[in-house]
C-alpha cells in the first residue's frame, strides 16, 4: 500500500481552551512542540507519500522556520508542505486537500492535538479505506450517556451504541473534493466539526476503526499534565 496515501494535518486552531499566548499544537511537550509528534509518525510511513499541515496565518512563517530549518531532512522537504488554515476546521482540512500534488488516492485527516497517534490504528485505517471505504478512528464510550436539557436528564442512551469520535479520519481524496465542490454550490446548514459529519451528510457510509485512550485530544491545561506523563 505504499505511496498510495496522504494526510492532512489540521493544525489552525488558537487552542483557547488551553489558555496562554501561542497554539497548543506549539507548546512544548516532553522535550517538543505537540504537532511534531503526529507529524513524526506520518512522515516516517511509507504508506504515507505526502503530508500537508493547515496552519494559522499568523503563524505560517514561525512553522515554516521551525520545520524546513536548516538542519530539516531531505524526506520532510520532499514529502510535507505547508497551507493556511481555514476560519473553520473543515475550511483548514479543505484546503489541505486541495493542497495535495502527490498521486495519492486516499487522505488521513489527523487532529495534530491528539500526538500519541499509533502506526498500528493508522494502517488499520488504511487498510479499512481499501477494502471498506471512508471511516474514522473511534472508541467505545465506557460511562453512561445521558441526554440533558436546562440542567436536567431528558433520556438516558445504550451506551453500546455510542462511540467517542477520534481522528485520523480518512475517505478517497475525489470524494472528499466532489463533496467540498457540492458545499461550495449549496452550503451547509450546519458547521461540521469533523470529516465523518459531511460524510454522513451527503449519505456516504463511514466505517470505524477502534481507537484508544492514548489517541485522545490535548484540549485542557489538565490533558497537558496527562500527555506529558505520556511523553517521558
Amino acid at each position: 500500500m505504499k505511496g498510495r496515501f496522504a494526510a492532512v494535518l489540521p493544525a489552525g486552531g488558537l487552542g483557547k481552551r488551553m489558555g496562554g499566548n501561542i497554539p497548543k499544537q506549539l507548546m512544548v511537550l516532553g522535550g517538543k512542540p505537540v504537532y511534531r509528534y503526529s507529524l513524526e509518525t506520518f512522515l516516517s510511513m511509507d504508506e504515507i507519500a505526502e503530508v500537508v499541515m493547515a496552519v494559522p496565518a499568523d503563524w505560517k512563517d514561525h512553522f515554516e522556520k521551525e520545520i524546513f530549518s536548516d538542519n530539516a531532512s531531505d524526506e520532510i522537504r520532499a514529502k510535507m508542505k505547508i497551507v493556511v488554515g481555514g476560519a473553520e476546521r473543515w475550511q483548514s482540512v479543505e484546503n489541505g486537500v486541495n493542497a495535495l500534488t502527490s498521486d495519492a488516492e486516499f487522505v488521513l485527516v489527523h487532529d495534530v492535538a491528539r500526538p500519541f497517534i499509533s502506526k498500528e490504528i493508522i494502517r488499520d485505517v488504511c487498510e479499512t479505506l481499501v477494502t471498506k471505504g471512508s471511516c474514522l478512528v473511534a472508541k467505545p464510550a465506557v460511562d453512561t450517556i445521558k441526554i440533558a436539557k436546562d440542567g436536567s436528564v431528558q433520556q438516558t442512551i445504550d451506551r453500546n451504541t455510542v462511540w467517542m469520535a477520534q481522528t485520523p479520519q480518512a475517505a478517497s481524496v475525489a470524494l472528499l473534493k466532489k463533496l467540498y465542490g457540492r458545499i461550495a454550490a449549496e452550503p451547509l446548514n450546519f458547521t461540521p466539526t469533523d470529516e465523518a459529519s459531511i460524510l454522513e451528510y451527503f449519505g456516504e457510509s463511514v466505517y470505524i476503526v477502534k481507537g484508544n485512550n492514548l489517541n485522545d485530544k490535548l484540549t485542557t491545561p489538565e490533558d497537558f499534565e496527562i500527555f506529558a506523563s505520556r511523553a517521558k
